[in-house]
């Protein structure tokens, strides 16, 4: 089986020609950014508009692509216990519901009616992310300059994001937000922010652990939504879509090297037939 892994979603599909393990899944994930620009984060991405024409040609050619990897199951990010997403997909299908801006419903929803499916799964759970906990440790022990530091690198990978969109097509800026080294990086923030910290005041190493409990517990919700629980690992994009496996954690670096890029989806029949090594 393979699977589709949208922004923070998973999706699971079989494949023709592919030997696998019964009951093992392969699972894509897609770190996608924030569409309709909600301002949610700490520094935010600024993003033109997708319902533009060019951007709407831009969203088919992705769908194309996305449709080779053969999902049976699409997740999105949305909150698990949203059951208004169902609700507002089978009116899209019907023809009653118009599609926002919102990444979920630009690439989910369109790409799960191309490929038939009759619902999308929101795998979407809230946690603690207590930032200021490191600003304030960081104030209190004289190391504000090295976290604002930090924060600046943040700042210009946004903003070279967004640089990025304003010159290149969707594809080529998920292609480029999802390549290794890029993710790599992403996911080396977080492992820095954690050495903000001491005995007693375990600041940096409590926000590295939220992030990773919700990690787990969008794992667990996509399990529970009837997805494989024994996915292979491998194609877990690891933290670029703030997913992670137990080799994620142990390594993730190293896990994140492996991942899947998406321009590998876009292969012909013939060659989607050969096997590929595990990580």
């Amino acid at each position: 089986m393979k699977a589709f892994v949208l922004s923070l979603a998973l999706a699971l599909t079989s494949v023709p020609g592919i030997a696998q393990p019964a009951g093992r899944a392969e699972v894509l994930v897609l770190g996608v950014y924030h569409m309709a620009n909600p301002g949610r984060d700490i520094v935010n991405m600024k993003a033109d508009d997708v319902l533009a024409p060019r951007r709407q040609a831009e969203i088919a050619q992705l769908i194309a692509v996305l449709k080779n990897f053969h999902p049976t199951k699409i997740a999105v990010e949305a909150d698990v216990y949203d059951k208004g997403i169902g609700k507002r997909y089978d009116e899209y299908v019907a023809g009653k519901h118009e599609l926002s801006r919102n990444e979920v419903e630009q690439i989910g929803f369109r790409l799960a009616k191309e490929l038939g499916h009759t619902t999308v799964y929101p795998t979407d759970v809230d946690g603690e992310f207590p930032f200021q906990r490191v600003v304030d440790y960081a104030k209190a022990s004289g190391r504000s300059r090295e976290l604002e530091a930090m924060m600046g690198e943040v700042g210009a990978m946004v903003k070279a994001q967004s640089d990025y969109l304003g010159s290149h097509t969707l594809l080529e800026t998920l292609l480029y937000m999802n390549a290794d080294d890029k993710v790599a990086g992403d996911i080396g923030l977080y492992y820095r922010e954690a050495h903000f910290g001491e005995p007693g005041d375990w600041a940096g190493a409590d926000l590295l652990s939220d992030w990773f409990r919700r990690n787990m517990h969008l794992l667990q919700s996509g399990a529970a939504r009837g997805f494989s629980k024994r996915a292979r690992a491998r194609d877990l994009r690891c933290g670029a879509s703030r997913l992670a496996s137990p080799q994620c954690l142990e390594r993730p670096h190293a896990e994140a090297a492996q991942a899947r890029r998406i321009r590998e989806v876009n292969i012909s029949p013939r060659r989607r037939g050969r096997r590929r090594g595990q990580c």
